[in-house]
């Protein structure tokens, strides 16, 4: 459920009709919904509430706007981030430094000793290599990191390639067969405490029979760590439940998920950890953007262009992923278009002969579910600069990122003088 709904002939964010927030801000402009963040976030607590003992980090990958990491917060969510940078985020929304994990295989120097200073919760370690770095660097200033070992399951999450984590060939974790090793060499080492096993297969599942596979084997490596003599308190089962993007499409719910988790963790005895992101945002945001013109060159399928491009909203061009496209106000006509982006490049293409409703020069559509992997993946290509993004709860609104206009961006750049 999204609080995306027509009234009188109208598409509104809750009580907010979008036509105000065009006029108002212009397009294009990402739109969330304040109350679709916090239902999401407490569905699935409440599904997760038949476990035992739950912790649940954000995917601030996900969509990390501070008003909604803020909200986030408000629901009691801590956060998962893969850079100094979310954990700064993490931090200015109020995310207690006790409910951060750090995760990503990149992790650099300057901010594992952010990550130290900070104090937070856990650090989900992807190698040995960053196990033995880490280590160093805490016990150069007398600190423990609490520790988890990303293992790789050699699953295959049956998703989309580039958003696949846990096949062996993916750079994630290390390898499940070595990791009980691996994982005694680390606790070993003085500034770390290796408490647990980490493992996310992928973005975007459709089905809980990847979760379960992984989840079997990681329930194997738990038992066969303690037979080892070693401690393991936690396991962080990631995310990676998928949301509907196209209309009719079903989706494993929070519900059965957490079922499943209950089955596949009996007799485990750790905190349950999980980094839900998509399935809380993406719903809950719109892409709202103005037709500029109806490009009818031949007697073929017409080109709508639109004034949203691949550089606001990247996963069509990158993943060939759909987005439901729908006018603001519809007029009961219909219509096949290809629509597409105003960028040069043929990959700025939302959608080929998609029906939709028939739309002209200065309607307004939105592209929906929209609120993950959004405004996060947007660039500045072709100099068009950064669109802004706005919440709305029940009538009121905020702009809660400005929009970066060209010049901004090209009065941070500058000319050397041996250029002149």
């Amino acid at each position: 459920m999204n609080h995306f709904e027509y009234r009188d002939g109208v598409l509104h964010a809750e009580d907010l009709p979008l036509t105000a927030i065009a006029e108002a801000v212009g397009t294009p402009v990402y739109v969330y919904s304040r109350a679709t963040l916090e239902r999401h976030a407490q569905v699935f607590a409440q599904a997760l509430s038949i476990l035992p003992k739950v912790h649940i980090a954000f995917a601030i990958k996900a969509n990390p706007n501070l008003a909604v990491l803020r909200v986030m917060q408000r629901e009691g969510f801590g956060a998962d981030v893969v850079s100094g940078g979310e954990l700064a985020r993490a931090l200015a929304a109020g995310m207690p430094a006790a409910d951060i994990v750090f995760s990503g295989v990149g992790k650099q120097h300057h901010e594992m000793i952010d990550g130290l200073v900070a104090g937070i919760g856990q650090f989900n370690l992807e190698s040995e290599e960053e196990g033995f770095e880490l280590a160093a660097i805490a016990a150069a200033r007398g600190l423990t990191a609490a520790c988890a070992l990303r293992v790789n399951p050699d699953v295959d999450a049956r998703t989309h390639a580039k958003i696949s984590t846990g096949k062996a060939e993916n750079k994630f974790g290390v390898p499940i067969d070595r990791a009980a090793a691996i994982y005694a060499r680390l606790a070993a080492l003085p500034g770390l405490n290796m408490r647990g096993i980490a493992v996310h297969i992928g973005s975007q599942l459709n089905s809980l029979e990847p979760f379960e596979e992984a989840f079997a084997k990681v329930g194997a490596l738990i038992a066969e760590l303690r037979v080892m003599g070693q401690s393991v308190t936690h396991a962080d089962l990631g995310g990676g439940l998928g949301v509907t993007y196209k209309a009719g499409e079903e989706f494993p719910t929070p519900e059965a998920y957490a079922a499943m988790v209950a089955s596949a963790t009996k007799g485990w005895d750790v905190t349950l950890m999980f980094e839900p992101g998509r399935v809380i945002c993406g719903n809950a945001g719109v892409l709202l953007t103005r037709v500029v013109r109806v490009k009818r060159s031949s007697n073929q399928v017409p080109f709508m262009v639109v004034d949203a491009a691949m550089n606001d909203l990247a996963r069509p061009a990158m993943y060939g992923a759909w987005h439901d496209f729908d006018a603001v106000q519809p007029s009961g006509q219909r219509m096949t278009a290809h629509i597409v982006g105003p960028i040069c490049e043929t990959g700025d293409t939302f959608a080929m002969d998609r029906e939709t409703d028939a739309l002209v020069a200065g309607d307004l559509a939105v592209f929906r579910t929209a609120g993950a992997y959004g405004a996060t993946m947007a660039s500045s290509y072709n100099s068009r600069g950064f669109v802004p993004e706005v919440m709305v709860d029940g009538e009121k609104w905020a702009v809660v990122a400005d929009r970066i206009l060209p010049a901004a961006i090209s009065a941070a750049e500058r000319v050397p003088d041996w250029l002149d």
